[in-house]
């Protein structure tokens, strides 16, 4: 008798788990169904950027490394009415011919409210950047001819903020192309035993550009 009440005891534990545990699970499942409905229905869009300025305050062409001193000024704008931006990890640098030249800075995280619009200007600099050997060459060709087209890049991880409600990370990568054209002045040009030292031409950032927003 006692036997039969224990599985009796013990079969009614496990439906009351089982409901539980489903239970728990539809409430899961709800939730994940909510948040999808409401972020297909507001659609959040990429921000988008703008390379509004960039000074090259020098640069070092020493073989096989090349050095650049460089201030970067960048817009971001948020797009979206009912969404915000949280900006978990933006580390920029500046690129020549696919190859860095400086090392990658991290900007501070930050919230972008709806339609906001930020603005950074951070120093990039590298020293001893490795480079391929045709590289420090193709550079110095471009600027004995008066201009040097560069990237800024942005490499980084952002969330969606909708009400309460915010979104797992995704993956951000902004590239904006920076033409360089020679200027009056004079800008420090290091050079190793190959290289070309003294001063040359100030090159000068020619107009802003729009950048463009991959995931």
């Amino acid at each position: 008798m006692n036997k039969e009440k224990h599985h009796r005891n013990e079969h009614h534990l496990r439906r009351c788990c089982g409901g539980f545990a489903a239970c728990l699970l539809a409430l899961v499942v709800v939730v994940a169904f909510i948040s999808l409905v409401v972020y297909l229905a507001l659609r959040p869009t990429k921000p988008s950027f703008y390379l509004q300025d960039l000074q090259l305050h020098s640069i070092n062409l020493g073989d096989p490394s090349l050095s650049a001193t460089a201030q970067v000024t960048l817009a971001s704008r948020n797009p979206n009415d009912r969404v915000g931006i949280f900006y978990r990890r933006l580390d920029v640098f500046v690129t020549y011919r696919d190859e860095p030249v400086t090392v990658p800075i991290s900007l501070p995280p930050m919230y972008q409210g709806h339609r906001d619009v930020t603005i950074w200007s951070p120093v990039l600099s590298g020293e001893s950047v490795p480079v391929a050997g045709y590289v420090a060459e193709a550079m110095k060709q471009d600027i004995a001819s008066g201009y040097v087209s560069l990237q800024v890049k942005i490499d980084g991880r952002v969330k969606w903020k909708v009400g309460s409600w915010i979104s797992g990370s995704y993956h951000l990568f902004v590239s904006c192309p920076a033409m360089l054209a020679a200027g009056p002045g004079g800008m420090p040009l290091g050079g190793g035993p190959n290289g070309t030292g003294g001063a040359v031409a100030s090159l000068k950032f020619t107009q802003p550009t729009g950048c463009t927003v991959g995931t």
